[in-house]
């Protein structure tokens, strides 16, 4: 038991919900968080849509002491850090400040604040910039604020992969606790919709509507799919031993079962794909979590509109599974809630748990014109009932990283 890993709280703020009720019920009811960017001008791009979350209030949830100067991406995973221990009801009675960790994905979430303050400097003069705001500019900046927030003296890891930093936030604090270094551990991903990011991803022509195409839409292994529409969120879960899980009589959500990662050195942009690095990582995570192919109830896709990149996990998903491949659903939830690049990962990891607590797995919006070579069981447009068993999780970042996660029905 001792090698067992929990998962004890779960925290969301995304375009489609900003706590896990209306998060839930709207990505089960095909509710898209996609629409007009209102937090900065777009009027000369193409491109103006995003998963942009309209509704957040960091002052609601932390109060409004000391966070002025702090940038959006660490008041969003501020916020999740709080609403994820209160959703685990951890306090520093139950675990001791040096027994309670983080560890978060970013990789992106300092640039917007990197670039306003040295253009600052370089305008004014380094004498004239406000030194407050330097500390938003260093990487590890939020996870050392959710830190600071939650009392936190143990762990305080940031993990910079890419899109699959979400993931492989979870992987690191679930081999922290393996290795007996603390008690819980809150981990995940979080990216803030900023200007420079958007500004980046539509000179490079990735976003949708930014290239030959004046449809603006996400729509995951889609024949009409022309790129991502970039969002934003936070996404957060508890991990503890299943021991100390226990000893505290703690609701488990589900149990972390299996997960590994892989490095492919040739970009997905390139027309010959290669998947022997794709199918590598989901074997060594169905393989930690000893588990087959048939007993993969759902698999949830990085897919995000992309079209070399859902074509590739597409053909990643048929060489791994072969003849069971049409009997597994897949479905992409960054149809409704956009790329949200770190914190992509660990939005899907919490609707993984979620779909295992109600037993429905949601759906893949957009998905009218069928794509040969995407072709999978995507439960188009409609949530599907079903028994959640096990859940494969699969994280492809543009730079190369590859995760997946295995998480499973707890018993």
């Amino acid at each position: 038991m001792n090698n067992r890993l929990v998962i004890t709280g779960i925290s969301i703020l995304s375009p489609i919900g900003v706590n896990k009720e209306e998060f839930w019920d709207n990505l089960t009811n095909g509710v898209s968080g996609i629409k007009d960017i209102t937090l900065f001008d777009v009027s000369k791009y193409k491109s103006k849509k995003a998963g942009e979350i309209s509704d957040f209030d960091a002052k609601a949830i932390l109060g409004k002491k000391g966070i002025r100067h702090i940038d959006r991406t660490s008041l969003l995973v501020s916020s999740a850090a709080k609403l994820a221990m209160d959703d685990a009801k951890i306090t520093t009675e139950i675990y001791s400040e040096d027994e309670l960790g983080i560890a978060i994905g970013s990789t992106y979430g300092s640039i917007d604040s990197i670039s306003s303050f040295d253009l600052e400097g370089l305008q004014e003069g380094p004498t004239f910039v406000n030194p407050m705001d330097f500390p938003n500019t260093v990487l590890n900046a939020p996870a050392s604020r959710a830190s600071i927030f939650c009392n936190a003296t143990g762990l305080n890891s940031t993990i910079s992969t890419g899109t699959a930093s979400g993931l492989d936030a979870i992987i690191y604090a679930s081999d922290f606790l393996k290795l007996g270094r603390g008690k819980a551990v809150l981990a995940g991903g979080v990216h803030g919709l900023t200007a420079d990011m958007f500004w980046g991803a539509y000179r490079s022509g990735i976003l949708s509507g930014s290239s030959n195409s004046d449809i603006e839409l996400s729509a995951p292994f889609d024949k009409r799919r022309n790129g991502f529409i970039i969002g934003e969120a936070a996404a957060l879960i508890v991990i503890e031993r299943l021991e100390d899980a226990l000893e505290r009589n703690a609701k488990i959500y589900a149990e972390i079962k299996g997960y590994g990662c892989t490095f492919n050195p040739d970009k997905a942009s390139q027309n010959e794909i290669d998947t022997t690095q794709g199918v590598r990582c989901i074997s060594l995570a169905m393989e930690d979590a000893g588990i087959k192919t048939d007993e993969v109830s759902y698999i949830s896709a990085c897919a995000n509109s992309s079209v070399t990149g859902d074509k590739m996990e597409a053909r990643i998903i048929k060489d791994y599974f072969g003849d069971n491949t049409g009997k597994v659903p897949v479905s992409a939830i960054k149809s409704m809630t956009g790329e949200c690049l770190d914190a992509s990962g660990s939005l899907q990891c919490v609707a993984g748990v979620l779909a295992i607590n109600n037993g429905v797995i949601p759906p893949t919006i957009n998905y009218q014109e069928i794509d040969e070579e995407c072709s999978l069981d995507c439960v188009p447009d409609k949530s599907r009932e079903a028994e959640v068993k096990n859940v494969l999780i699969n994280s492809f970042s543009d730079t190369g990283n590859i995760s997946s996660i295995i998480i499973s029905k707890y018993s």
